[in-house]
């Protein structure tokens, strides 16, 4: 290589330093932002975990300081004491609440504690189903037959987490309503859907020998 052309590439070398020490001096400050937004959003992330981390295990020692009471009334008002910021902890703190309300004998508080669960828009649907199907547990002799009937047919739409449980509800309707046989082709039902457990086909097959009938139990069974 000649002198000529050595000087021409140290020229050029020269030039293409100059010009990145100008951007670097321009728009270096986008690249520190950049790097700033990074690392400052990867530091966010953590906090922000950490913080729900903390907040979830003040509430479940809140939780077990209540349970930890011996009189129902006394864990029921320690518990509504608890405030919950996210929708899906209040379910959980008003299920076990509404538990509390049950065993001290406030059942109508329980309700409505249910009730106020159910109606929970920000929380997963089968929250709001358990809430629904215990509040009209604790209705049967409240409600009237038809409105109970009405919400359980709700609860058992295909797909929903509880539908095996309502038409075993509104087998028991039928049978308070004197109307046996409808009962019994409910209760069959129950026994051959082979998402049914064990434990609810025996006892649809137990309501149908009760009623006079003889169960098929040649449908599926879980465990």
């Amino acid at each position: 290589m000649s002198d000529t052309d050595s000087f021409i590439d140290e020229v050029t070398e020269e030039v293409r330093r100059d010009r990145m020490f100008f951007m670097l001096k321009r728009y270096g400050w986008i690249a520190v932002l950049v790097i700033l937004a990074i690392v400052g959003g990867a530091s966010w992330r953590e906090y922000s975990k950490a913080q729900a981390r903390a907040e979830a295990q003040a509430l479940g020692d809140s939780i077990l300081t209540a349970l930890e009471q011996d009189d129902a009334s006394d864990r029921a008002n320690d518990l509504g004491g608890i405030v919950a910021d996210a929708a899906g902890s209040q379910a959980i703190l008003g299920l076990i609440q509404a538990a509390s309300l049950v065993e001290a004998g406030r059942v109508d508080d329980a309700v409505a504690k249910l009730n106020a669960v159910a109606v929970l828009g920000d929380v997963p649907q089968v929250y709001r189903q358990i809430a629904t199907f215990k509040a009209l547990l604790l209705q049967g002799d409240s409600l009237s037959a038809a409105d109970r009937r009405l919400q359980f047919e709700a609860l058992a739409t295909p797909g929903g987490p509880l539908r095996l449980l309502a038409e075993e509800q509104l087998a028991l309707i039928e049978v308070s309503q004197g109307d046996a046989a409808a009962a019994i082709t409910r209760l069959q039902a129950i026994i051959d859907d082979s998402e049914a457990s064990t434990d609810l086909q025996q006892r649809a097959s137990q309501v149908i020998v009760a009623l006079g009938g003889t169960p098929s139990l040649g449908g599926a069974t879980n465990g």
